[in-house]
């Protein structure tokens, strides 16, 4: 069986969607509780994910992980999610390198994983928006000598 994401079927058929799309916090919450249902489970972890290249990181699997675990699900699938891989998590999710980094590298835990362990590095993404630099840029704009510089050009 294929699966397709609603955006695909679109192209070959009308459909009409019955549930309004998930949020970022809500599908890291399905993930996490996903995870959650058998805590004690070992996972198999990325090794040296921040070493890879990005075109070869993106297209990383690893059968067994905790990517693995949300690609099963059916509601994820429906959602969007189109594989396993770590690019299509990062997609997904919306999270960045380094967010995805601490949930599935081995750098962390060595090879194998507990799915209570990986829950905890999902719900911890959550409210962390993964814009660092934009957040800083904001905060310096309102620096008050920023602010005297940018009234005295005006």
């Amino acid at each position: 069986m294929k699966h397709q994401t609603l955006a695909e079927l679109h192209g070959v058929a009308e459909v009409e969607a019955s549930f309004p799309a998930m949020t970022r916090r809500q599908r890291l919450e399905h993930w996490a509780m996903l995870l959650e249902r058998n805590p004690e489970r070992c996972l198999a972890a990325f090794p040296g994910t921040e070493y890879m290249t990005l075109d070869v990181r993106d297209k990383t699997q690893s059968l067994g992980s905790a990517l693995s675990i949300a690609f099963a699900d059916p509601t994820l699938r429906a959602e969007g999610l189109k594989n396993d891989t770590y690019g299509e998590a990062k997609r997904f999710f919306e999270l960045t390198d380094w967010q995805l980094h601490a949930v599935v590298c081995h750098c962390h835990v060595g090879g194998t994983m507990k799915a209570g362990w990986a829950a905890v590095q999902v719900r911890s993404a959550i409210n962390k928006e993964g814009k660092l630099f934009s957040k800083l840029r904001e905060a310096i704009a309102h620096w008050p000598v920023f602010r005297i510089l940018t009234h005295a050009r005006e």
